[in-house]
């Protein structure tokens, strides 16, 4: 019993060591080759069908006559668009004021302006589809958290195209096929769900209200997908040609951008009513989004920002949950 309540309790960091044992696991044992090849092509379907699966038993709880726009939604947005502002700023002023750039102690000038992308990628990206489930567990509105990561999707889809190319122009961003790229993941991940909720509670209720029964199901399964995008993030991690300093700083400076968005938000949400909703609205990311435009658009160094973050924001994710078990 003692270790249920324990797996029970911390669920998340669980799935992030069970993640990084198994990769490193077969990164470790040559005679394991084989089988990662066979499972790869497995856990390519896997991934998406939890993410997809998360979503869908979240929305089988939503009411939809919540879901419409509030003023912590404004405020949010508008706080990543500054932090947005400020970071294009910095990489772009940087060597013109630097020469090499920023100056940080041990690093060349392109490192730092990996770094800094790096930590753009945590700021740009919408917020995590996933957000929802946290919310429900923390005690927050799960239908004004999804109507903002909807409207967070449409502006991350809107901001992508129009500011990597100013970073990397070399990257030849088309806008209008880079926002219909975004757009169709953000769709078959988040709107394709939510449409399913939608016929569930009105068409099928008895389904719904057997899903909607077990209430922890949409919390198993993103863990689920948890630990395979920490395994993905050690992966890219192990295979990255950048330097250990530089890892080492995209590591702590992404641990402290968690903090820092999770304290504007919830600064934001106490002034406008909804603290819960809007620290985890500015804090927690679409990491697997942000991986896939650094790659992209960016660098594949700066992916692992995002790599970094995920583990990051669950691991605070974690601590929240335990907090409100503890207090209730």
């Amino acid at each position: 019993m003692g270790l249920i309540r324990f797996l029970k309790d911390w669920t998340l960091p669980v799935a992030i060591v069970v993640g990084t044992v198994s990769y490193l696991t077969f990164y470790y044992t040559p005679q394991l080759d084989a089988l990662g090849d066979m499972l790869s092509p497995v856990f390519d379907v896997i991934f998406p069908l939890f993410v997809f699966l998360t979503l869908f038993v979240t929305f089988c709880k939503v009411d939809f006559h919540q879901m419409r726009p509030h003023r912590w939604h404004v405020g949010v947005l508008l706080a990543q668009l500054l932090l947005v502002g400020v970071t294009i700023l910095v990489i772009i002023a940087g060597p013109l004021v630097g020469g090499d750039g920023l100056n940080i102690q041990g690093m060349s000038g392109n490192s730092e302006k990996l770094l800094w992308e790096a930590l753009l990628t945590c700021i740009i990206g919408p917020s995590a589809s996933a957000a929802p489930v946290v919310v429900g567990k923390l005690g927050g509105n799960i239908s004004t958290m999804t109507t903002y990561t909807l409207i967070s999707s449409l502006a991350s889809a809107l901001m992508i195209p129009l500011v990597f190319p100013m970073l990397e122009p070399a990257a030849n961003v088309a806008f209008i096929e880079a926002f219909l790229l975004i757009l169709q993941k953000v769709s078959i991940v988040l709107l394709l769900p939510l449409l399913l909720g939608w016929v569930m509670q009105h068409y099928v209720k008895g389904v719904c209200q057997r899903i909607t029964a077990m209430p922890n199901l949409s919390f198993y399964c993103w863990a689920i997908s948890l630990s395979i995008t920490t395994g993905i993030t050690v992966k890219n991690i192990m295979h990255s040609n950048a330097s250990l300093w530089l890892l080492a700083m995209i590591a702590l400076t992404t641990l402290v951008l968690c903090f820092v968005q999770f304290a504007i938000g919830r600064l934001i949400g106490r002034h406008l009513g909804e603290e819960i909703n809007s620290g985890q609205a500015l804090f927690q990311k679409n990491t697997a989004l942000s991986i896939w435009v650094a790659y992209m658009y960016l660098n594949p160094v700066a992916s692992i920002g995002a790599g970094c973050y995920v583990l990051w924001q669950n691991i605070i994710n974690s601590i929240e949950l335990y907090e409100v078990k503890v207090s209730n």
